[in-house]
């Protein structure tokens, strides 16, 4: 497929998107700060035991909790359906885009899960949809980065096929159009996409995902953001041509296990790993949030936890859409 026909395809699956996903007032209003107090009072905490504990024996539980949450949201609204696995594979996390999401993630959020359950005052009462919206939290503070309160109140979707997932997550190559186009599919603005961007502050990447920057391989009229020389020799050697599929390179090389604003000085350095990501400070029209961001970080929590909340709010699903799963990764 062309690269114009594929650009077209996108931004007509995002505005497709937008219609089925524009959150109604009965959803908005569902979603609560207090919505478990006189339900599970102590849930929160007992999310937080869970998170913290794993991160001690797996920090890549960390970055994984948060990507698996902003997958989630994006594809068919924040119903933990990315969590589904149907026994015929035919579910989100079996899809191209979805195959690295961590297993460690999802292993934190079904053991976050059995613990909130062992409390008998909460036990079916939680769901995984709220239970992974807090512990993306929780993992951002626990590694420096914000506290904040979580809206809670959702109910678990009982949907997830690999068909949607492939149009509804943005690419590695995505230009500053394309990333704004599915963004605003989501109800979120260029300063928002901006913000969340910096949740790439942790994690890693695989080799396929940036390979073409490295050696320079583009399609017609794909463009590839300009990276620092010294940068480039660094990530030749992590990714040679013949790499290994299992390989990966830190997102964020200066400050990888800290969340904190060194991403957004990173791509000031022309240091970003995916074009999606340099192209923020490539592009001119996004350039002064880059720089926003990077000099205040005061600046970058206070719009990451903006953006997080208004993440939150896509998709929520009310009444016979939901479900309270009794297994994460099983509908009812």
């Amino acid at each position: 497929m062309g690269i114009k026909k594929y650009r077209m395809l996108v931004l007509l699956f995002s505005v497709l998107l937008s219609l089925l996903i524009v959150e109604t007032p009965t959803a908005a209003a569902q979603l609560s700060q207090n919505y478990y107090a006189g339900i599970c009072p102590n849930v929160e905490s007992v999310v937080r035991g869970v998170v913290s504990q794993r991160l001690q024996q797996s920090f890549a539980a960390g970055a994984g909790t948060l990507r698996l949450f902003f997958h989630d949201c994006f594809v068919r609204g924040c119903d933990a359906s990315v969590l589904i696995a149907n026994p015929n594979g035919d579910d989100e996390g079996h899809s191209g885009a979805d195959l690295s999401l961590s297993a460690d993630a999802i292993d934190l959020i079904n053991k976050a899960k059995a613990a909130v359950d062992g409390d008998p005052q909460c036990t079916n009462r939680v769901s995984c949809a709220d239970i992974l919206a807090m512990a993306a939290r929780d993992v951002v503070s626990l590694v420096g980065g914000p506290f904040y309160p979580v809206e809670l109140g959702r109910l678990d979707g009982k949907v997830s096929t690999r068909a949607i997932v492939k149009y509804s997550l943005p690419g590695p190559t995505f230009n500053l159009d394309q990333l704004n186009s599915l963004f605003a599919a989501n109800g979120l603005t260029q300063t928002d996409m901006i913000a969340l961007s910096g949740a790439h502050t942790i994690g890693v990447s695989h080799c396929d995902k940036f390979i073409r920057r490295l050696y320079q391989f583009r399609g017609p009229q794909e463009f590839t953001p300009r990276m620092n020389l010294q940068f480039l020799r660094q990530m030749r050697q992590v990714c040679p041509l013949k790499y290994s599929p299992s390989t990966v390179a830190m997102l964020d090389a200066s400050t990888p296990f800290k969340f904190d604003n060194a991403f957004y000085q990173n791509l000031q350095q022309l240091e970003g790993l995916l074009a999606s990501d340099q192209i923020l400070f490539a592009d001119r029209r996004s350039r002064g949030t880059v720089n926003w961001f990077a000099s205040n970080q005061t600046a970058f929590f206070d719009a990451f936890v903006s953006a997080m909340t208004k993440l939150g709010r896509v998709g929520v699903k009310t009444g016979d859409d939901g479900e309270l799963r009794r297994v994460c990764t099983t509908v009812n």
